[in-house]
């Protein structure tokens, strides 16, 4: 496979899972913003979604006042946010577009068609309601490109270079929901455990698709370090960044033996799944859970760049 094309199918898969990482960070934010003053005094969730996406320097810079009506364009629709929902499905458009013979029919239906009825949303204009379905959409946009993927394409390098994509971002983007619940979301007038931090766990649960998941694998009420525990280290949960390293090592494993050699992404995978395998989460409160999410996120970065030198260029 020539590495261009390579290249096309590892960020066509990368910015579908980036567009539902940001819908769904911005559902969340919206019911947390909605919830009654009694929750809590003085609180940021606009702020906390635009420092989830990682994108709060470039919002500063843009807008003079953090509040619904400037994240959600920023976030959603905005033209000079390189990871905005509109743009991230552009892109991944223009990957798709690239390599249109390298797609199933169903893969590239699912995001031309999603491309062209962009074409039909006015952020201007919407309410909460019209905005809530409108996320709802996105995020139907990812189910139905990545359930494409995973039921017609052939498992050769072309699939592989898909799951790279899916599964490096989104072991980003669920490292850094977990960073800001610590980091950014609680006021420090409310205490650990309290309602509003109760509320904050549960909706961020509900939002990677893992309430359900949690109540099975705990069968408790929610609790900060088993939620961490279920989205850092539990391999079984697809949205955790053990499981995204699993995917990780085992498509990188495959495009070694495909092409005869291996090098420094296959190294560094296999070092941070050995790293999450013999961790407890005891260990991550100890180190600091803000500590730990930033060292994974910069490695985690190491490995795209490794594996866009030893494979993308």
């Amino acid at each position: 496979m020539l590495s261009r094309t390579a290249d096309n199918l590892y960020w066509l898969s990368r910015y579908t899972e980036r567009a539902d990482f940001v819908a769904r960070i911005l559902d969340a934010t919206m019911r947390l913003a909605a919830l009654p003053a009694s929750y809590g005094g003085e609180r940021n969730e606009w702020e906390g979604a635009v420092a989830a996406a990682g994108n709060l320097d470039e919002f500063k810079r843009l807008y003079s006042a953090v509040n619904e009506d400037t994240v959600r364009d920023f976030l959603a629709f905005s033209p000079n946010n390189p990871s905005s929902i509109a743009n991230a499905i552009e892109v991944a458009r223009e990957n798709a577009r690239a390599v249109r013979t390298a797609l199933t029919t169903e893969m590239w239906e699912a995001i031309n068609g999603a491309w062209l009825e962009l074409k039909g949303f006015n952020g201007a204009e919407m309410n909460r309601e019209e905005f809530a379905r409108f996320l709802e959409w996105v995020k139907n946009v990812s189910l139905s490109f990545d359930g494409s993927a995973y039921r017609t394409m052939l498992r050769n390098d072309a699939y592989w270079f898909t799951r790279l994509g899916l599964a490096i971002e989104r072991a980003d983007n669920t490292a850094r929901i977990l960073d800001v619940k610590y980091h950014v979301l609680l006021p420090q007038t409310e205490r650990v455990g309290g309602s509003l931090d109760y509320f904050q766990w549960t909706t961020i649960l509900r939002e990677v698709s893992a309430l359900t998941a949690y109540h099975w694998v705990y069968r408790q009420s929610v609790k900060p370090w088993l939620v961490a525990d279920l989205l850092i280290l539990n391999r079984q949960m697809p949205r955790s960044l053990a499981n995204c390293y699993e995917l990780l090592v085992r498509h990188l494993d495959l495009v070694a033996d495909a092409y005869g050699r291996r090098g420094p992404s296959q190294r560094l995978a296999s070092a941070m799944q050995a790293r999450l395998s013999g961790t407890k989460i005891d260990g991550i409160f100890a180190l600091g859970m803000h500590e730990f999410i930033t060292d994974f996120v910069s490695e985690n970065n190491k490995l795209g760049a490794a594996i866009a030198e030893q494979y993308l260029v």
